[in-house]
């Protein structure tokens, strides 16, 4: 999977190339690139940006710099576009697995006031948020979208890894999760775990996972895919679905 990131500021992506995500890198099995927009300004000061005609706050990127920047990525015409920004639709796992299947993105990620319009609409990207709040740029949504893409590319995680991890296969959260040592500050970790009974083990999970997501988050479970002894175990828990 390549990725390559049309930014202003390409420092802001050390966090990137640190653990599983720098690890892939060296491996080749990803390859990150970062392109400077400041870098295709024919402005002797490099200014990227100007006033918006018509008036108003703060200041816009200009449309013949973005583009530049676009063009100079080895076949960009076959690549997946992606434009990080507050007005397009929320980054969700079912979105994540999709892109996933991509050999190549375009992040381009917006800053100050935003972007012309024009070049928008001459790249014509795919427009993503990583939730309903403004950031001062494109750069950390855009380090989500390929933390959160590179998980599902064979090979950056160990296999089955993402196995029944929150929101995965049935829209449900994870089960909590322990580990040595056994006992920590008088709290044991619960006998059905070291049991050895992996069939009773995996019911346990199940249940628990069905209480944290009706605790944390019962939106989900109206579109979670529910067995018939999910629904009873929620009905023995007076929990109702249609509420």
């Amino acid at each position: 999977m390549k990725f390559d990131v049309l930014t202003l500021f390409p420092e802001m992506f050390e966090p990137i190339k640190q653990s599983i995500i720098g690890r892939a890198t060296l491996k080749k099995i990803l390859e990150i690139n970062l392109v400077n927009i400041r870098d295709f300004s024919k402005d002797k000061h490099k200014h990227v940006d100007d006033t918006p005609y018509g008036g108003g706050a703060g200041m816009l990127i200009k449309p013949d710099v973005v583009y530049s920047s676009f063009k100079s990525i080895e076949n960009h015409e076959n690549a997946k576009v992606i434009y990080l920004t507050p007005q397009g639709k929320t980054l969700t796992q079912k979105k994540v697995e999709e892109l996933a299947n991509e050999e190549h993105l375009i992040l381009l990620c917006g800053h100050y006031e935003g972007i012309d319009q024009r070049v928008i609409d001459k790249i014509s990207p795919e427009e993503i948020s990583i939730g309903d709040y403004v950031l001062t740029g494109g750069e950390l949504p855009s380090m989500v979208l390929i933390d959160c893409v590179s998980r599902y590319i064979t090979g950056v995680l160990s296999k089955g890894s993402t196995y029944q991890e929150s929101f995965e296969g049935d829209g449900l959260l994870e089960y909590p999760q322990y580990t040595k040592p056994e006992i920590f500050e008088g709290i044991q970790v619960p006998n059905i775990l070291i049991s050895g009974h992996h069939e009773n083990i995996n019911k346990w999970r199940r249940k628990k996972a069905l209480e944290i997501t009706y605790n944390k988050r019962p939106e989900l479970l109206k579109k979670a895919n529910l067995t018939d002894e999910d629904k009873k175990f929620l009905a023995e828990l007076n929990i109702s679905l249609s509420d």
